[in-house]
């Protein structure tokens, strides 16, 4: 006699999902929690972001993604923000030990389509990927006190938020630019021609508010800053 599931799960619309989280014994865990979803027939793991931007330039890309804020080569926000500025329509959900306000409210404002602790249960993950499949954001009532008024933002939140509406090519323009080199140097490392890096400048200047390249650096040092923005 076939084994019947431990309870129902309801399709998500979700047919293939990535995963991107190091710890061996977690990431195996997810695999097999979403491996019952019904609708789920592909459950793929990266341990890296630069892995999983590969598999996702490769494609096809997955219809949703679940990360952790802490990889061996990337930390924080910053995973979150590459993989939104890799493919923008793709739904990413913060998986982290890390659940404080301020993290929840930060990957929000960064783009998540929603934040899981990695101790909760198995049937709040299924509740996650049906809320995200109805075009929502998932937030558990316990990080709810995460949304708070626009108005209380910090200016680290306010400038995660202004950083996150850049495209990957942009992203990395501003990286180039915090490093303090000129345009022409610039193009010559990304083999593209000075004027669209003139043309991507002004396009990020204008994204951030700001008028001047010394204030699109000091933007993204300070979407940086002390944090906590990091997760385990």
């Amino acid at each position: 006699m076939q084994e019947q599931p431990a309870f129902s799960c309801p399709k998500t619309g979700f047919r293939t999902a990535l995963i991107v989280e190091d710890h061996p014994l977690f990431g195996d865990a997810l695999v097999m929690t979403l491996q019952t979803v019904e609708g789920i027939e592909t459950v793929e793991h990266c341990e890296t972001l630069e892995a999983a931007l590969s598999r996702i330039e490769v494609g096809p890309a997955p219809d949703i993604v679940f990360l952790d804020l802490h990889l061996p080569d990337v930390t924080g926000l910053e995973g979150l923000m590459a993989l939104r500025q890799a493919a923008p329509l793709l739904p990413v959900v913060i998986v982290t030990s890390a659940a404080e306000p301020r993290t929840v409210r930060s990957a929000l404002l960064a783009g998540a389509a929603g934040f899981l602790s990695k101790h909760s249960r198995r049937d709040l993950f299924h509740t996650a990927l049906e809320t995200i499949g109805r075009g929502q954001v998932f937030v558990p009532e316990v990080s709810l006190s995460a949304l708070i008024d626009a108005k209380k933002l910090t200016p680290q939140d306010e400038a995660i938020r202004r950083l996150s509406q850049l495209t990957r090519q942009q992203a990395k323009i501003l990286e180039q630019v915090c490093a303090g080199k000129m345009n022409k140097q610039i193009a010559h490392d990304m083999s593209i021609a000075e004027t669209t890096v003139k043309a991507h400048i002004t396009a990020i200047m204008r994204k951030l508010g700001v008028y001047s390249r010394t204030q699109a650096v000091l933007m993204a040092r300070e979407a940086q800053g002390p944090g906590p923005l990091s997760g385990h």
